[in-house]
C-alpha cells in the first residue's frame, strides 16, 4: 500500500467451499477501485496458501498456509489488513449464494436477515454456512462495522412466471421451491462493463468449477440454468448438473441410498470429476485428454452441455445479440471456447481463432452473426459497490 491508499474503503469477501477471496475497494459514484486483493487457498488442507496483491498485481505476501477452518482464514486476512496501515474497511460485505424464498434484495446484516440466511442452508448447504460462519466472525471481532450480504440469486428476482415455476404441485411450490438462479453477482458485473451500449439480447456463460448460463433481455434475466440449488443446469467441475429424476428414485429405491449421499453423489462426485475419474479441473484434463478417453468424454461433454444451453438461451430470447465468457475456465480455456463456439456454427456464430487465443476483443470473426466476448468476472467489486451503497444509505 502507498500514501495514496483509500481512506474509507470496503472489504469485500466471497467464501467458497475450500477457499476464502478477498478484496479492498473505495467506492466512488457506485464505480469500485480495487486497491488490493487476495485469497486463502486449500483451507483444510495442509498445503494451503495465502496470497495478496496490489491494484498492479504487485505481489504483497505469499506463503504456504494450514487453515483448518474459514474462521482461520479470515483471521488471516484480517492480520495482514492490520499491517497495511491505511487498509481498514469502514464496512464489510460478503456474497451470499442463496437468499431463499424471503431475502430478494442485498442488504445490511442484522439478526432478523441472519436468521433468514440460516433457513436459507436447506437450499444451500454447501455455501451458506460457511458465509454465516465468516459473518458471525466479523460481527464477533468488529461490532462496529456494518456488513452487509448480498446474494446471487438477487439479479434472477424478475424472471417471468413461465421461466421460474418448476413443473411439481402448488403446495410444494408455496413453501419457496422454484427457480432462483445463482451467479447473479457474476451477471451484474458483466452489465455493469458492458454499460448503457449493451446489445438488447445477451446470453452470459460463466464457466468455473460452477457453471451457469442466463438470458438477459432488455437488461434483466429472463431465464437461467441453474434452478433451486447451484447444483442443476449444466455439467460442473464436481456437480451434475441436470439429470434425470429417475436415477435418484432408483438410487434410493434400489441401493439405498440416503438424503446425505445423494447429496454427496450430485454434488461432490459428479461432472468433469465423475466423468473422467481423474480430476474436477479442466486444466488437469487438457494435459491428460490426448491419452485418456474419459478425459476427453468429459471434457466433450462438457462443451455438448454447455451448447445445448446456449442454443436453449437463444429460444428463450427470440435469437442473440452478444454472447459473453466469463468465470475461471470461461475467461482462460481458448480450447472450450472454440469447442462451444464451433458447435453453434449453424446459427452463424463464428469466432476469429488468433483472437480467441489472445483474447482481443471481441473474440468474434467479423462475420458472425452474433459478437462473441470474453470479460472478467468482477463479484467482488459488485458486493463493494453494493455494500458501499447500502452502508452508506445510498440504495
Amino acid at each position: 500500500m502507498t500514501s495514496a491508499g483509500p481512506r474509507s474503503s470496503v472489504l469485500a469477501l466471497n467464501c467458497g467451499s475450500s477457499s476464502l477471496k478477498f478484496g479492498l475497494y473505495r467506492v466512488e459514484s457506485s464505480i469500485p477501485k480495487l486497491f488490493l486483493s487476495g485469497e486463502a487457498e486449500s483451507i483444510g488442507d495442509r498445503q494451503g496458501k495465502f496470497w495478496a496483491k496490489d491494484a498492479n498485481d504487485k505481489p504483497l505476501v505469499s506463503e504456504s498456509a494450514n487453515f483448518g477452518t474459514q474462521q482461520d482464514a479470515i483471521a488471516r486476512i484480517v492480520t495482514f489488513l492490520a499491517d497495511c496501515k491505511e487498509a481498514q474497511p469502514v464496512a464489510v460485505g460478503h456474497r451470499v449464494v442463496h437468499g431463499g424464498p424471503n431475502l430478494r434484495r442485498h442488504c445490511l446484516v442484522d439478526e432478523t436477515v441472519l436468521r433468514q440466511v440460516e433457513a436459507a442452508i436447506a437450499f444451500a448447504p454447501l455455501h451458506n454456512p460457511l458465509a454465516l460462519s465468516i459473518i458471525r466472525f466479523v460481527q464477533e471481532h468488529f461490532p462496529q462495522l456494518p456488513q452487509a450480504v448480498c446474494f446471487d440469486t438477487v439479479f434472477h428476482t424478475g424472471m417471468p412466471d413461465v421461466a421460474r415455476t418448476l413443473p411439481i404441485p402448488l403446495e410444494i411450490r408455496s413453501d419457496g421451491i422454484r427457480r432462483y438462479g445463482f451467479h447473479g453477482l457474476s451477471c451484474e458485473s458483466i452489465m455493469r462493463q458492458l454499460g448503457r451500449s449493451r446489445p438488447d439480447r445477451i446470453i452470459i456463460a460463466h464457466l468455473g468449477n460452477g457453471a451457469s448460463l442466463t438470458a438477459v433481455k432488455g437488461g434483466q434475466s429472463i431465464d437461467t440454468s441453474m434452478g433451486l440449488t447451484p447444483t442443476g443446469g449444466v455439467i460442473m467441475g464436481t456437480r451434475c448438473g441436470d439429470l434425470d429424476p429417475g436415477v435418484l428414485v432408483y438410487l434410493v429405491r434400489e441401493k439405498n441410498f440416503d438424503a446425505a449421499r445423494l447429496e454427496a453423489l450430485v454434488d461432490h462426485h459428479s461432472g468433469l470429476l465423475g466423468i473422467s475419474g481423474i480430476d474436477s479441473d479442466m486444466r488437469r484434463l487438457h494435459e491428460v485428454s490426448p491419452s485418456n478417453a474419459d478425459a476427453r468424454l468429459a471434457i466433450e461433454m462438457f462443451c455438448y452441455s454447455i451448447r445445448k444451453q446456449v442454443a436453449a438461451m437463444i429460444a428463450a430470447l427470440d435469437g442473440v445479440d452478444l454472447l459473453v465468457f466469463t468465470g475461471g475456465i470461461g475467461e482462460n480455456d481458448a480450447k472450450v471456447r472454440a469447442e462451444i463456439c464451433g458447435g453453434l456454427s449453424w446459427l452463424g456464430i463464428s469466432l476469429d481463432t488468433t483472437r480467441n487465443h489472445s483474447l482481443e476483443d471481441p473474440i468474434s470473426n467479423p462475420t458472425s452473426r452474433c459478437s462473441v466476448r470474453v470479460l472478467p468476472s468482477e463479484e467482488d467489486a459488485q458486493v463493494a459497490t453494493h455494500t458501499w451503497e447500502l452502508a452508506s444509505g445510498i440504495s
